[in-house]
């Protein structure tokens, strides 16, 4: 019979992918190994490969979990059918929400998904395009007409460029938060700049 599990092994398999993401962001994917992925988990080599059998393993898991994550948010969201302007609100909330407590993880999926093989990084990408293409049609229900001039996948990806490279300038210690840039994203994007509303200071 097959040994089972030992107690606690997802919670430190979630703690190697948590400090392989930190580390993976902070140095690279090359430029990390398996030697220092270990000794920031407090484990032994063999420990480590106890869980992933190699580095590859590891940036497999953490890309593709991320996208795991957005793709549930979506399904999350949808399930609520809300109005298309709420719903799209709603979804951008989420990400900039989701993105605060994951900067690590999608600075791995931006950056080191070329490392992929083939197959794991086209699995990753579809999974991406699933996303894009759950926003481009909440855009096209606000806006019918954008999709005879095919505009709403473009109007997707230009939100997703204020929303995706946010944890590069926007500080944890600042005065503005997730929650407020979340709000000011969703009001630049429906109404440009003149609709933007001012984080309350209070």
């Amino acid at each position: 019979m097959a040994r089972g599990r030992a107690p606690g092994y997802d919670i430190q398999r979630e703690t190697i992918l948590s400090r392989a993401a930190q580390l993976f962001a902070s140095r690279g994917y090359t430029g990390t190994s398996m030697n220092e992925v270990a000794e920031a988990c407090g484990l032994s080599k063999p420990a480590l490969y106890h869980y992933f059998r190699d580095k590859h393993a590891l940036l497999v898991d953490i890309a593709e979990g991320h996208v795991l994550r957005l793709e549930s948010v979506v399904g999350e969201v949808t399930e609520k059918a809300l109005a298309p302007k709420d719903h799209l609100e709603q979804l951008i909330r989420r990400f900039v929400e989701e993105y605060a407590d994951a900067q690590d993880a999608h600075r791995v999926l931006t950056e080191d998904i070329r490392f992929l093989n083939d197959n794991d990084r086209e699995r990753i990408l579809e999974r991406e395009r699933r996303v894009v293409a759950a926003f481009a049609g909440v855009i096209r229900q606000i806006r019918p007409e954008i999709d005879e001039a095919r505009l709403a996948t473009p109007l997707t990806m230009l939100l997703f460029g204020m929303i995706n490279w946010m944890f590069t300038w926007l500080k944890p210690d600042g005065t503005l938060t997730y929650e407020s840039m979340a709000t000011i994203v969703a009001d630049l994007f429906f109404g440009g700049l003149p609709a933007v509303r001012l984080p309350d200071k209070t």
